[in-house]
């Protein structure tokens, strides 16, 4: 039995409960009208039921959704603080983490490490994932209907977190969770919004690793998140 079916199970029994005594004249607690009419209610339509992101792993499984699937060693699903406030959105797994299975493990990730310690937080306060689950081949740029087929889970994943920012790592993650065919260039340097959430576009670490000159453009996004971060600690 899944966590949602046993949690609308036991509401239903709490129901039944209630129901059952406040019809042969329990009132040793309220039993008002009021609070029959929300019981009803509940049982017609249960709260919205957030799933845990081990919930959504166990979803995915060993998924064979898109072409991806046949060369991947491993699913890259994400990792650290599953009650992160701070999210950052790769575009998928390199070489290494489709080794590794982790997120954000090779020269690209040693710079997105330091990026995180450089505002003063660390690796395991925040959560890393990518907007695809799989390496494309040659690392080439994910395309629309793998997309399509995968961001479902990244999206589920921010609803379990409930973050109060994403940091979009590069064009893909920007680009799709904002829903825009803008460039990066122009995205980057302010906040958007994703369903409540505050984002922040800026570039991809391994985009800095061939354009090093990007590196002070970073980090004034990164000052930019820093003081939002801390205001609102």
């Amino acid at each position: 039995m899944s966590n949602k079916q046993a949690f609308d199970r036991t509401l239903a029994e709490i129901h039944n409960s209630l129901r059952f005594l406040a019809d042969h004249g329990c009132r040793g607690f309220d039993c008002s009208g009021e609070s029959l009419a929300k019981l009803e209610k509940w049982g017609q339509a249960p709260p919205s039921f957030s799933e845990t992101l081990a919930d959504i792993a166990a979803d995915l499984g060993d998924c064979q959704r898109c072409r991806l699937a046949r060369e991947r060693t491993c699913i890259v699903f994400g990792e650290g603080n599953p009650r992160a406030r701070l999210v950052f959105v790769g575009e998928g797994p390199g070489f290494e983490e489709d080794r590794q299975g982790k997120p954000f493990v090779g020269a690209a990730g040693q710079l997105l490490t330091r990026i995180i310690e450089a505002i003063k937080l660390s690796r395991s306060q925040v959560y890393i994932c990518n907007i695809i689950k799989c390496r494309p081949p040659e690392n080439r740029n994910p395309k629309p209907d793998e997309i399509k087929r995968c961001s479902p889970f990244l999206e589920r994943q921010i609803a379990a977190i409930q973050p109060d920012f994403i940091c979009a790592l590069g064009t893909f993650a920007a680009q799709t969770l904002l829903q825009t065919a803008t460039p990066i260039s122009r995205l980057r340097g302010r906040f958007h919004q994703y369903r409540g959430i505050k984002v922040l576009p800026t570039y991809h670490p391994a985009y800095l690793l061939r354009n090093p000159e990007k590196k002070r453009d970073v980090w004034e996004d990164m000052k930019i998140l820093m003081k939002e971060y801390r205001y609102e600690d």
